[in-house]
């Protein structure tokens, strides 16, 4: 039963003073203890804590054992009297392996056991019984018992570490679904920085690559917790930072307060690229700026989330293009995400950045907005209200909201006060349009002769940058302009190329002149700026014919310079292959862009990573692949690091040129957790019936696949050249994706995620509607909507 909003706010309401003292076992390898003593004080009457499916439970009230009528999600609080309370729980819970509670894992490169909490949005339960909702704050304090050789990591400072035993000193007031306890024999790097204990962990496996990257992860760490302790009039809000890369992450990262958790994938082996600094970088400033944006200030219900992620993703691409020094994350903001939040605005599913309480009556429909629009758009509508309100007064309005509500909750409204009071500016007019409304504006370039004259279609303010440029694509100038119902005519630039929100300020569809267009679809590689040409990658791509994406794709990838934007035009073709072609299309697609991939020699290495990555997707030259896969290398010398060898082994099994015996080889060549991934992804995706069916027996029929294997599964049973041989799974996959969905949120998005990746037939479309005229989870629902709104767009 998904908690809803009516019984959130009657339990707040009821409900103060909550604190939680918690004893965690995880020596057992099958099952663990989880012993927690709740204590807060209430008005009197009935409540519940959640705790899902326990094994065996005790609970005692104010010392009283009782038996409560326990339905595998809820413990009843019936009778309560006004005044004090201590529920203790004790629970046995079981291990799991989807990424939703406490999560074991064993190392196959040397054997090690790890076990990590991954908790969030409605998940605290699965390790602990809790008010499992973000406006029912309260401190924690944790014990944990396990091997005394590992090393064991909390949300707060260890006091004490005897025998196994670990004692973490209590956490401010937090909401429980930010709780962190990961543990296992990791390698660690750590020290202080202003007196606050810091440390960088990873498996000890990966303790070569931690070692390789250690001194810019310090180094990262200390500039952005610097830059926030001069931005920011709070001081740090808690006792300790420590950071831990966890195997088998459903997200990228978790913003625990003190105990940051990150996806092992920004730790890669071999070799790191300068792509991956980046988002590397993005991600540590976005998760240390939630240690405000969230932890200390926390929503009151899920429709403000985007006060989380929408600061913090603002935060953690400013902070690493302009002050931890990662030139080009902007660009990459440009043209990698941003155009996956224009495409969501477009939706039925889209969704104001800030909706209404109301519009998010529960758990199961606030785990659907953390989205693209929460994430990609909230973004980029706050650095238009930076550009708008300028970086002062909004600043000064965020401190401010920050002070009036450290440790408690907060709304929209108690942010619009704050920037309303520090701005003459009418911040909540801004908001309405912005904030509260769903859709976006497009700007467009006309011309009055040969002046250029900017259009807004749409309701929106804008602040941005145009550019103007010569016909040869040589910069002529700049100029930061305001458009809203009032065209702005520019006769200065009479006769240029121009380019609205050339810096990507704004928050809209470009529509371009056809001067302007002509000019920059024939010479886009030209432009000198790599902001400038993401904006225009992204504006040109966007929403055309797939002969028009493709005759752009093979004009100017190979002119690109930028590592960035080729991974970013591929990953965006890459989509539109499945979901615009026509399956006799496919083959003809492909081979543009491998065309468009070639390796030259004397390209810089960032590069040739990018299209190498590209081509062994693409080309259909086995012999090619075959000499890259023998000497480890491209024909240019470039080494393979482990994500493009296995892209390699999954193109050759997919062409039918790498049997199960060779792949098993690569598995033990590899010999760790990307290893086994790949080659699940290479043995599904050969082309043969007996192939597919046991990927598909896999998927559906073994109750303990983990999220990271179901994926690999479906990546390599749904391939673009085998539309004929995956055509029985079309029909199946609608079938039985409702019941694997009920697995749990993180599990229901991996089967969301798994929709046929073959362009399908409208007789296939219809099976997907129809299916959706009955009972499907509410996050799978939310996928499958989308797939049919992108499937049919023109």
């Amino acid at each position: 039963m998904s908690l809803t909003l009516d019984e959130a706010r009657a339990r707040a309401a009821m409900l103060s003073a909550v604190s939680y003292d918690l004893a965690l076992d995880v020596t057992s390898t099958q099952t663990f203890r989880s012993r927690v003593a709740v204590r807060f004080e209430c008005g009197g009457g009935d409540t519940f804590l959640e705790l899902h499916r326990a094994e065996a439970l005790e609970v005692t009230i104010d010392g009283n054992t009782v038996a409560p009528a326990y339905d595998g999600r809820r413990v009843p609080l019936v009778g309560l009297a006004p005044g004090a309370h201590e529920v203790v729980v004790d629970a046995t819970m079981r291990y799991v392996t989807d990424g939703e509670g406490m999560h074991t894992f064993t190392d196959p490169a040397d054997g090690e056991r790890y076990v990590g909490a991954y908790l969030g949005l409605d998940i605290t339960q699965r390790l602990f019984a809790c008010f499992d909702q973000p406006d029912v704050k309260g401190p924690i304090t944790v014990t944990v018992q396990a091997d005394p050789t590992w090393t064991v990591l909390s949300n707060g400072r260890l006091v004490k570490a005897d025998g196994g035993t670990s004692v973490f000193a209590a956490t401010p007031p937090i909401p429980c679904a930010l709780f962190a306890v990961v543990a296992g024999p990791y390698h660690s790097v750590r020290w202080e920085h202003r007196g606050l204990p810091m440390g960088w962990h990873a498996r000890r496996s990966l303790a070569a690559e931690l070692e390789r990257d250690a001194a810019e992860l310090r180094q990262l760490t200390e500039v952005c917790f610097d830059h926030f302790a001069e931005i920011f009039t709070e001081p740090f809000p808690f006792d300790s930072y420590d950071q831990v890369f966890v195997p088998e992450l459903n997200w990228g990262a978790m913003e625990c307060p003190g105990c940051v958790t990150f996806d092992e994938s920004v730790l890669p082996r071999v070799r790191i690229t300068d792509d991956q600094r980046r988002r590397r970088a993005m991600v540590i400033a976005h998760e240390m700026s939630h240690m405000w944006f969230g932890d200390l200030v926390t929503p009151v219900w899920w429709e403000d989330a985007w006060l989380n992620e929408s600061f913090a993703d603002y935060m953690g691409f400013e902070v690493a293009e302009t002050v931890a020094g990662y030139a080009g994350t902007r660009a990459s903001f440009e043209a990698a995400y941003k155009p996956n939040a224009l495409l969501a605005d477009r939706r039925r599913s889209t969704h104001p950045v800030a909706p209404a309480t109301t519009d998010v009556p529960d758990v199961d429909t606030a785990t659907t907005i953390f989205d693209h629009i929460s994430y990609g758009k909230g973004n980029a509508v706050l650095r238009q209200l930076v550009t708008w309100l300028g970086p002062d007064d909004f600043l000064a309005g965020v401190n401010a909201h920050l002070t009036r509500h450290r440790f408690a909750n907060a709304t929209l409204e108690d942010l619009l006060s704050a920037l309303d009071a520090a701005s003459p500016r009418d911040v909540r007019g801004w908001a309405q349009v912005w904030l509260r409304r769903s859709g976006h504006d497009t700007i467009r370039v006309g011309r009055e002769g040969d002046v250029p004259v900017l259009t807004r279609d749409g309701v929106r303010p804008h602040r941005f940058t145009v550019a103007a440029y010569s016909p040869s694509l040589e910069l002529v100038g700049t100029l930061l302009v305001d458009l809203a119902d009032e065209p702005v005519a520019l006769p200065d630039w009479a006769g240029l190329v121009v380019v609205p929100n050339a810096y990507g300020e704004t928050f809209a569809r470009l529509q371009l002149d056809p001067l302007s267009h002509e000019v920059l679809t024939r010479d886009l590689a030209a432009l000198p700026d790599p902001l400038v040409r993401a904006v225009l990658w992204a504006a040109l791509l966007d929403r055309v014919p797939p002969p028009t994406h493709l005759d752009l794709l093979a004009r100017q990838l190979p002119r690109e310079t930028s590592a960035t934007l080729v991974g970013a035009a591929l990953a965006r073709t890459a989509k539109d292959l499945v979901r615009r072609l026509a399956p006799g299309e496919v083959a003809g697609a492909l081979e543009v862009v491998a065309s468009a991939c070639a390796v030259d020699a004397d390209q810089d290495e960032q590069r040739a990573v990018a299209l190498a990555r590209g081509l062994a997707w693409s080309t259909r030259d086995a012999g090619l692949l075959r000499r890259w896969l023998d000497a480890n290398a491209t024909d240019n010398g470039l080494t393979l690091d482990p994500e493009l060898r296995w892209a390699v082994v999954h193109r050759l099994a997919e062409l039918g040129t790498l049997d199960g015996d060779e792949i098993e080889a690569e598995r033990r060549r590899d010999g760790t957790t990307t290893g086994d991934l790949g080659a699940a992804t290479a043995l599904a995706a050969r082309p043969t019936a007996d192939a597919k069916a046991a990927a598909w027996r896999e998927m559906t029929e073994d109750p303990e696949v983990s999220v990271r294997r179901f994926r690999a599964l479906a990546t390599g049973l749904w391939s673009l050249s085998q539309r004929e041989l995956v055509t029985p799974y079309v029909a199946a996959y609608v079938e039985a994706a409702p019941a694997l969905a009920r697995r749990g949120s993180a599990f229901a998005a991996a089967v969301g995620a798994a929709f046929p990746a073959v362009p399908l037939s409208a007789e296939e479309l219809d099976l997907v509607r129809d299916r959706l005229g009955g009972d499907v989870p509410t996050v799978l629902r939310r996928f499958w909507d989308d797939e049919l709104d992108d499937r049919s767009a023109g």
